[in-house]
This record gives C-alpha cells, structure tokens and sequence, in this order.
C-alpha cells in the first residue's frame, strides 16, 4: 500500500513540473495581446473609400493690381528680386498665379526647379508653369496629391509620401504573409490615401429626360380605352408586348399590334413619369437602395432603386450600362429632390456594402448635403449593424423581386428606350395603382380622381390625364 501511494505522490510530481513547462512554454511563444495586423485581407481595402482630401483654392491674380495695393498700403514700391545665385531665373519664365515677370521670381532650392514669386507668394515649378485653381492635400501629412490615373468619370489621386501616417498605419495593419506579398505585387494591396475627383458634374444632368419613338394621342383605329387596356395587360400583369397583342385579339376581339402596343408605353411613359418624379411623396427619413441587373440586346444593365422603407414608395430609379457611381449618384438626386427641406444627418440612408454609395455620399458632401449611410454587408447578421438595419434592406430586395417579376417575361429589353419605357411605367404602376398589403390593399399614394374609378383600364387613362394637366401647368408656369 505504501508503494503505491509512493509512486503516486512521485508520478503527480512528474505531471506538475510538465504543466509548468507548458505553461512557460505558452508565454513565451503565445502571445496575450492579439496581433497588430488585421485578420481581413487588406486586398479588401481597395473597395474603401477615404475621407474627403484637403481642397485648396487660389485664385487667378494681376501682379501689376498687387503692387498697386502694396504701395497704396506701404508708401513705397515692391523691389525687385537682386539675383546672387549661379542659377538665374529665365526671363521668359513667368508666374502662372499672379503673371508676375521674372525679376519678381526667387529661385527657391538652389536651381533644383522650384520658384517662388514675390507678389503673391506662390511656390510653383518651373517646369509646370500652369496655373491649377484648385489643389488637393492630402488630410493625413499635408502634402499634395499626385494624379496617377484618368478614369471615364473621374481622376484618380494618390499620396506619395513614404512618411505619410496613412501609409504607415496601413503598413503596421498587414501580417508578415501579407508583407511579404506586398513587397512582390505591390498593386493588389491599397496602403496609400486614394481620391477621385470627379470630371462629370453629376448634379447639373438633367433628371427628366423623355424616351424616344412615343406616338401622339390621336386615336385613329382604337380608342382610350384600348390603351388603357394595354398598359392593364403590359405593365400591370407583366406580358410582354407580344403577349398583350395576343390576348387583346383573344379576349377581347381588338386586332392590334405588338409595335403599337410598344408605342402606347412609350407614350404613357413619356407623360406619366414628370407627374410621377415631382409628385410630393411626403417621405420618411429611412431611405433604401438597391441596384439589379437587367439585359439589354443581350447585354447586362443595371436598374438603381431608391425607396422610402416605411411608406415604400419608390423615390428615385436609374437605369445604366455600368455599375459605377454615376448612376447611383442620379437615382440619389431623384430620390433627395423629394425633399422640401434636405434633413441632413436626421435621416438613415440603408444600402448594402457597395463602394458607389460611399464616393456618392462624397460628392453630396461636396454640395452641403452631409447625411449617415448604414451599409448592411452579408446576407447573415454578424455584426450590430447589420442585426439593427437588416429590416431595411429586405424591403428594397422585396422591391427588386416584384420589379422582377414583370421584367423577366421579357426575357431582356431590345433597346434602351424599351428599358426606360417599362421602369417608368413599373413605378407609375407601383406607386399610385398597385394594391399592397401594407395599405391595406390599396396603393401608397392614393389619389381622389383614381378612387371612383371601378377598373384598370380606366384609371390608367385618368393617370394620363392628371399627367398631362400637371406638364401644362408646368408650362404655363
């Protein structure tokens, strides 16, 4: 009995000095603190988007009006630069701000190229004599950006500076992997301060543009009543122009033909959709968007959506041959000119994670329209946001579906003006003549002259008709 116990007592001895050499072993190679690099790729960063750069404006100077000024101010006049160095400034160079001659000119570093004028203090280079008004600076080390890349929309700026606190920040975040890989492809890592400025205006485009091929309202073969039968077959129940032909000879004995049909949308379209797009929705401060894709000639689009997500109307809408900031950009102006007075950071702006959305709320920040964009990222809830905010997305993908639902029987648009024609016309028919559930089977917005109307056909010849009241009132006005 005693040996056992003894051989016990020595074996427990054994076990304990393991558990401390484990545990000597774990703080030496284990850290306790999480590492400084991020588990998330940063190939992702290239899909961010950067806060705003420093904008720096100057304007454009008259030397000779600044000398006058000083002497007005000093009592004397402004003396010329007494050149000492090896380098003389050239007397054909100028300053491209002020157009101060070269006698007003130092040669600032020693003939390494860069002049300093002594009228309006402007540093420039003497090989880049052109004059920019506006300059960007980086908000990080407060040097000037590079333009690196001309894209179709916009220029891409870059900071070059090695000692940059952005640069060196992204620098620490990369794992030793990762490092090691950017030292070989430096370009599928973004470790610098990016901005892209913008060649195309987007807020001076015109919103309300016609489509082309409407046809007049002189009804030569049918009446009204068949062209609010049509948009009843087309829009309403989602045939396609052919289809609705065919169940106009069908049903209702009306030889018409699928071009005509596709006229009689291009027409409703042309005149509803002013009506529609300056309609006052009264909207909520919880907007959602979306984008989808469609085909066009074979070719995917892109339909924008922009809804309000507690009265689900649909507030702006685009169609666009690339999934890029334009378009969204043009679907948020549609849906922010609902507004009478812009609520700012009162409202929630809910999209999915989608760096478009990012560079648009830029550009909106540019014109003094500053507001907080919730991007719900993933189809799981996995973090905060996306628990609080994940109701709002659902409703804009509930939109996408029912939009799809009549788009899918045409199996792709065959023109441009097709696709222009039948979004108009979906969100006519979505908004003021669609029953939904959350009306209590009545449409969103509903209108007194459309009330008393017992069927389809008829109330889509009075939406016509308050369509083209509204346009003349607009005229007259």
């Amino acid at each position: 009995m005693n040996s056992i116990i003894s051989v016990l007592i020595v074996y427990n001895q054994f076990l304990l000095s393991q558990i401390q050499k484990l545990l000597l072993f774990i703080v030496k190679n284990i850290p306790i603190k999480s590492p400084k690099w991020d588990f998330t790729s940063p190939k992702y960063n290239r899909f961010t988007v950067d806060q705003l750069p420093v904008i720096k404006k100057f304007d454009k100077l008259d030397y000779k009006q600044l000398l006058k000024e000083y002497k007005a101010i000093y009592g004397k006049d402004k003396k010329p630069v007494k050149s000492r160095g090896k380098n003389p400034v050239p007397e054909n160079c100028i300053c491209p701000r002020c157009g101060a001659p070269h006698i007003y000119l130092y040669d600032n570093t020693g003939g390494r190229g860069q002049l300093l004028c002594k009228v309006c203090d402007l540093r420039f280079t003497r090989a880049k004599d052109e004059f920019k008004p506006v300059t960007f600076v980086c908000p990080y080390c407060g040097h000037t950006l590079q333009k690196k890349k001309d894209r179709k929309h916009f220029n891409v700026y870059k900071c070059v500076n090695d000692r940059c606190s952005f640069y060196l920040n992204s620098l620490k975040k990369l794992s030793p992997d990762d490092f090691a890989e950017y030292q070989h492809d430096k370009y599928k890592f973004k470790l610098r301060y990016i901005y892209r400025e913008f060649t195309t205006d987007f807020f001076k485009i015109d919103l309300s543009t016609m489509p082309k091929g409407a046809t007049g309202l002189t009804f030569r073969n049918f009446s009204p009543h068949i062209m609010g039968l049509c948009l009843t077959y087309h829009v309403n129940l989602g045939l396609s122009t052919r289809a609705t032909a065919r169940a106009l000879w069908e049903i209702h004995q009306v030889k018409i033909s699928h071009v005509m049909v596709s006229n009689y949308a291009k027409t409703a379209a042309s005149i509803v959709k002013p009506f529609v797009d300056n309609y006052d929705y009264k909207p909520t401060n919880y907007l959602a968007a979306d984008e989808t894709y469609i085909k066009v000639k074979g070719i995917r689009h892109y339909v924008w959506f922009v809804m309000d997500a507690l009265k689900k109307s649909i507030l702006g809408y685009q169609i666009s041959n690339e999934r890029d900031v334009g378009p969204c950009i043009l679907a948020m102006r549609m849906a922010f000119s609902k507004f009478k007075e812009f609520p700012g950071k009162a409202f929630k702006f809910v999209s999915d994670g989608y760096s478009a959305y990012n560079l648009a709320q830029q550009q909106f920040e540019l014109h003094n329209m500053k507001f907080d964009l919730t991007q719900v990222i993933g189809l799981t809830n996995d973090d905060p946001v996306s628990t609080e905010y994940r109701w709002l997305k659902q409703i804009i993908e509930r939109l996408n579906r029912t939009f799809k639902f009549s788009y899918q029987v045409t199996n792709g648009y065959g023109s441009g003006e097709g696709s222009n024609t039948h979004v108009a016309l979906f969100v006519a028919y979505y908004n003021f003549l669609r029953p939904h559930s959350y009306t209590y089977w009545r449409p969103l917005n509903s209108l007194a002259e459309l009330d008393t109307i017992p069927n389809m056909p008829g109330k889509w010849q009075k939406l016509i008709e308050l369509s083209q009241q509204f346009i003349l009132s607009q005229q007259t006005a």
